[in-house]
């Protein structure tokens, strides 16, 4: 096979760079395949949130993902200080990936993308006048690679790029409705003060049946948890009078956006988690297809002009909103790492109502409220001012070995 484009990878980033770039250059759809190791429908454990801003995102081409999914209204925060919660409605809705990628698939399909499941990349080689991608089913000839193959992506290994530090581990479960939850939030507990991340309990449907999809997410930035993550979980779990045997745990790996690091070579991009998502909460589907949007964006315009080196792709999408919130993200990394911060992360939000809206205004995909973007700032300024220079000095020269005193 020969042609422009190969995108390796068929889930929401992989796809969602084919569509968009079919809806700004239709003239490609002959010479563009997504290939794809699995067979979907797939299992892919993920906790499912899904930001209304992604949806908003693909609506502007025209495409709806329409599976059974849980409206969620709002975020709590549990921390050992108190509660912080806020409801605003609609922010978004809770997916399960199995069925999101296999409904994704199908629009694709239906929008003139051609798939190719059950193809596994074995490797690729470059040179001044294409790619030659090695796979299961016979080498595929192209003018560009797109890796979107996840978090053991197989492009990016090929191009020789370092795993990165901002690795996470991350164990959940689906279970019965406590007295506790509320079907309408996505729950986040900060309480477990040893942990890099939090745990999680989000309402779900699985095969109709509404549940709660419960879990763990441990950053653990280069370093061996102190505990495991499945330890965690069941600690989570029993602090809701639940008892569910390991053997039902699933686990899965999240890779942080590093945008130091590489994330293209020559006639090769990488988009969502083969490049890196978010590192402090680990949401990647909305980033994804972020990724996708503006991936395809850089594609149509370097496939236009010829100029393929892609030296200029980190950037470009470091230009971006996608990347201006994944940024923002990484900032907030040391306020959950170091206690100092971590305390004043926590004191920030509870006695900051108005930050939620910023939040939840941005997860939706709407312009946070003026008041309250400016409020939370204030806030957010006083309480740094009152953080003793010593503590946070020594936290960032945690963060960055490298860095003076």
């Amino acid at each position: 096979m020969t042609g422009d484009v190969l995108i390796v990878g068929a889930g929401p980033a992989g796809l969602s760079t084919a569509l968009f770039l079919l809806s700004r250059a239709p003239h490609l759809a002959d010479r563009l395949e997504v290939v794809d190791c699995a067979t979907f429908p797939r299992d892919k454990p993920c906790a499912g949130a899904l930001g209304a801003r992604a949806d908003k995102l693909l609506a502007s081409i025209g495409v709806r993902v329409d599976v059974p999914s849980v409206t969620v209204d709002g975020l709590r925060l549990d921390f050992l200080a108190g509660q912080a919660q806020r409801s605003v409605g609609a922010i978004g809705r809770v997916v399960r990936r199995k069925e999101f990628d296999a409904e994704l698939l199908r629009v694709a399909r239906a929008r003139g993308v051609r798939v190719s499941e059950g193809v596994r990349v074995t490797g690729l080689t470059r040179d001044d006048s294409g790619v030659t991608v090695e796979t299961s089913r016979g080498p595929r000839r192209v003018r560009v690679v797109v890796g979107a193959d996840g978090v053991g992506s197989v492009v990016r290994r090929a191009l020789g790029l370092p795993r990165g530090a901002l690795h996470a581990q991350a164990v959940e479960v689906d279970t019965e409705a406590t007295f506790d939850d509320d079907a309408s939030l996505l729950a986040f507990d900060f309480r477990a003060q040893d942990l890099v991340g939090y745990g999680w309990d989000f309402p779900t449907l699985v095969e109709g049946r509404p549940l709660v999809c419960r879990g763990v997410y441990d950053l653990d930035w280069g370093v061996p948890p102190r505990v495991d993550a499945a330890q965690r979980l069941t600690r989570h779990l029993e602090a809701r009078g639940l008892a569910v045997p390991p053997s039902r745990f699933k686990r899965y790996s999240v890779r942080g956006l590093e945008l130091q690091r590489p994330m293209s070579a020559p006639r090769v991009l990488l988009v969502g988690e083969a490049a890196g998502v978010d590192p402090l909460l680990g949401e990647g589907i909305a980033q994804a297809i972020a990724y996708g949007d503006v991936a395809a964006r850089y594609l149509a315009e370097r496939l236009d002009d010829g100029r393929l080196d892609f030296e200029d792709w980190r950037r470009s999408f470091s230009l971006t909103p996608a990347a201006v919130d994944l940024m923002v993200r990484s900032a907030a990394l040391p306020f959950l790492r170091h206690a100092p911060l971590r305390r004043a992360f926590e004191d920030f939000t509870l006695s900051a109502p108005e930050a939620l809206d910023v939040t939840t205004s941005l997860f939706a995909g709407l312009t946070p409220p003026a008041r309250s973007a400016v409020s939370a700032w204030a806030r957010l300024s006083t309480r740094a001012l009152t953080l003793a220079p010593r503590e946070v000095a020594a936290a960032l020269k945690r963060r960055f070995p490298g860095a003076s005193a």
